[in-house]
C-alpha cells in the first residue's frame, strides 16, 4: 500500500497495541461481557449531573430496543462496549441538561428556526464538501463538531472566556478516532472545528441510523424503519433552538445549513417539522458511492467489534440505500419536487460555486462577495484526499455491478445519474 493510500482490506481489524492489550485484558478479567442495562445507564447519567428530569419519556422504548439489539447482536469487544455504553450515557446526560436549561429558560422554545438548507444525498455524493462550503458563509449557522460532541454542556461557557472547552474535547475525540482507525479517518475525517452532521442530534430521540453504522444491530434497524420519525425531527428542532440560544452569533433569525444522508429516508417527517426547508439532493453514480460507503461503515464497525463481516455490512447497507432512494423518490413525487434542488457530484467537483449560487437562489438568500471569498479560501484548504486516497471495489464486499444496479436503477433513471 503506497503512502497516503487506504485500501479496503478486512482480513483482520486494525488494532493499535494499547487497544489490543486493553481488549485482551478485558476478556481475561471478564470486563465488557455483561449486558448494557437501561436502568443503569439512566441512573448513571442522572447521578453524573445531579438531575432527574429527562422530559418526554418517549425515548425510552427506542432506547430499550436499541440496547437489547446491542446486547444480542453487536458482538462488541471490551473497548467497543465501553465506548458505546459511554456514548449512550453521554446522550442521556445531554438530554437531562437540555431539559433543565429549557425549564429554566422557556424562551428557548420561542427561538425561530427559519427555512434551513438541508444537504442530503446518498453517502459519498459530495454532501460533506457542499455542507462545509455553505457553512463558510458568516450569515449561515451550522452545527460545529465541537458542539455536536456535547450539545448541552453541564457548565456554561460565556463569550470572551476564550475557546469553548468542548473544542478540546472534540479534538481529543478526533485524535482518538484517528489513532484507533486511521483508515476511517482518511475516508471521513472528523475535525473539531468543521461542520458536523446533525444526525448526532437525532440521537436525542434514539431514532437514528447512527447505531447501525457503528454496529451490527439488525433488530433495531428493522424496527427503526417502521417508526414515525416526526418525534426525532421535533427533538432535532428543539436542540437547534437550544444551540441557537447558547450561541446566537449572527442575529435573532438565523438560517441553518444541515447535512446528513439519513434525511433521505425521512424527507416526509423532516418536511412536517421544517416545511420551509430547501432540500439539496446530491447525486452520483451508485456504482461508485456504494462500495465507498460500505468501506467507510466496515472500517467504523471494526473499531467496536472483532466480528465484522464486510459482506454482511454491504448487504445490509445496500438494502438501506435502496430504501433511502425509494422513500426519497416517493416524497419528491408527492410534493412534485417543490423545495428540492438537484446537484450533480460531477458539477460540484468541476466548480462548486455556481452550484452554491443555484442553492442560494432557491433558498432566497444573497450569495455575497464575502461569502464567495470565504468558500474559495476553504476549497484551497479542504482538498479532496486531504488525509489519503481511499481505494475500494464492490468485489471487496462480495458484490457485482449487477447487484447494485438492479436495486438502484429506478433512482438512476429518475435523476438521470450518469455512469462514472
Amino acid at each position: 500500500m503506497s503512502p497516503g493510500e487506504v485500501t479496503s482490506t478486512f482480513d483482520r481489524p486494525y488494532r493499535p497495541a494499547a487497544i489490543a492489550i486493553a481488549n485482551r485484558v478485558g476478556r481475561i478479567l471478564g470486563i465488557g461481557r455483561g449486558p448494557i442495562l437501561v436502568d443503569r445507564v439512566l441512573a448513571e447519567a442522572q447521578r453524573k449531573v445531579g438531575m432527574s428530569d429527562f422530559g418526554d419519556e418517549a425515548f425510552l422504548e427506542p432506547l430499550e430496543i436499541l440496547v437489547d439489539s446491542i446486547n444480542r447482536e453487536a458482538a462488541l469487544n471490551p473497548v467497543g462496549r465501553m465506548i458505546i455504553r459511554g456514548r449512550i450515557v453521554g446522550i442521556l446526560i445531554n438530554k437531562l441538561v437540555a431539559q433543565d436549561a429549557i425549564k429554566q429558560h422557556p424562551e428557548i422554545l420561542d427561538v425561530r428556526v427559519d427555512a434551513p438548507i438541508v444537504v442530503a444525498g446518498l453517502a459519498r455524493t459530495g454532501t460533506t464538501m457542499l455542507h462545509r462550503l455553505i457553512a463558510q458563509d458568516a450569515a449561515i449557522r451550522s452545527l460545529a463538531s465541537w458542539e455536536a460532541i456535547n450539545p448541552a454542556p453541564h457548565t456554561t461557557h460565556k463569550p470572551g472566556q476564550g475557546k469553548d472547552p468542548r473544542f478540546a474535547q472534540a479534538a481529543r475525540a478526533a485524535k482518538g478516532l484517528k489513532y484507533m482507525s486511521p483508515g476511517f479517518f482518511a475516508i471521513h475525517p472528523a475535525e473539531p472545528d468543521a461542520p458536523e452532521e446533525e444526525v448526532i442530534l437525532l440521537e436525542q430521540a434514539f431514532l437514528t441510523t447512527t447505531p447501525e453504522a457503528m454496529m451490527n444491530v439488525p433488530t433495531y434497524s428493522k424496527w427503526l424503519e417502521e417508526q414515525d420519525h416526526v418525534p426525532a425531527y421535533q427533538a432535532l428542532k428543539r436542540m437547534m433552538q437550544y444551540l441557537q440560544w447558547q450561541r446566537p452569533g449572527i442575529g435573532k433569525h438565523v438560517r441553518w445549513v444541515l447535512k446528513t444522508p439519513h434525511h433521505q429516508e425521512y424527507f416526509d417527517p423532516l418536511l412536517e417539522v421544517f416545511p420551509d426547508a430547501t432540500i439539496v439532493h446530491t447525486h452520483r453514480d451508485p456504482l461508485k458511492t456504494s462500495p465507498s460507503f460500505f468501506s467507510m461503515v466496515t472500517h467504523l464497525q471494526m473499531i467496536f467489534s472483532d466480528d465484522v463481516d464486510p459482506n454482511r455490512v454491504a448487504a445490509h447497507w445496500l438494502g438501506k440505500i435502496e430504501n433511502m432512494a425509494r422513500r426519497a423518490m416517493s416524497t419528491r413525487d408527492r410534493v412534485n419536487d417543490k423545495g428540492f434542488v438537484d446537484v450533480s457530484y460531477y458539477d460540484l467537483i468541476n466548480d462548486p460555486i455556481p452550484e452554491v449560487a443555484r442553492i442560494y437562489e432557491a433558498a432566497g438568500l444573497d450569495l455575497t462577495a464575502e461569502a464567495r471569498d470565504a468558500m474559495e479560501a476553504s476549497r484551497k484548504v479542504n482538498k479532496q484526499h486531504k488525509y489519503g486516497r481511499h481505494k475500494y471495489s464492490l468485489a471487496d464486499f462480495g458484490m457485482t455491478k449487477d447487484d447494485v444496479e438492479s436495486r438502484l436503477a429506478p433512482y438512476r433513471a429518475r435523476f438521470n445519474v450518469p455512469y462514472e
